[in-house]
């Protein structure tokens, strides 16, 4: 798999908009105004490619708490190939972030498991976003440290 990242709202950005599109609107019903909710300017987008197609998504954002992982997505017929692990993998071992505190995200409770396995863990009460139960979750340096590869 090929990844890509941008800073811009260009082709890649594109891609990472059709995936998004495909699995939060089409497939999660969540309404177009909230899926794309003018942040995107402000994030980076990571895109994976296979054979040319994009296949999964990701973006991030640089807060104080540290980075902020959001819109997780693989398309329904690249799904279980291990290319959202793959991304994120790559993400995190970007060197852009090695200064950030922690990694944090808010998973839909379906996917705790699979940020379980890339070493994140839970905190905070969970919390229901446009309908859906959701929990935090955050990734420290020290646990990237600890994690099996």
């Amino acid at each position: 798999m090929e990844i890509k990242l941008t800073d811009q709202l260009d082709q890649i950005y594109q891609d990472a908009r059709t995936i998004r599109h495909h699995v939060f609107v089409e497939e999660q019903g969540i309404a177009e105004t909230d899926e794309f909710d003018g942040t995107d300017s402000d994030a980076i987008h990571f895109v994976g490619y296979v054979n040319g197609e994009p296949v999964v998504t990701a973006r991030t954002t640089v807060t104080k708490k540290g980075v902020h992982i959001q819109r997780v997505a693989t398309e329904k017929a690249a799904r279980h190939h291990g290319y959202a692990q793959q991304l994120l993998e790559y993400l995190l071992g970007q060197p852009m972030f090695e200064d950030a505190p922690m990694f944090y995200l808010g998973a839909q409770k379906t996917a705790i498991g699979f940020y379980q396995t890339l070493g994140f863990e839970e905190y905070g009460e969970p919390f229901e976003e446009i309908g859906i139960p959701h929990v935090n979750m955050r990734r420290t340096h020290s646990a990237a440290d600890h994690h099996d590869r």
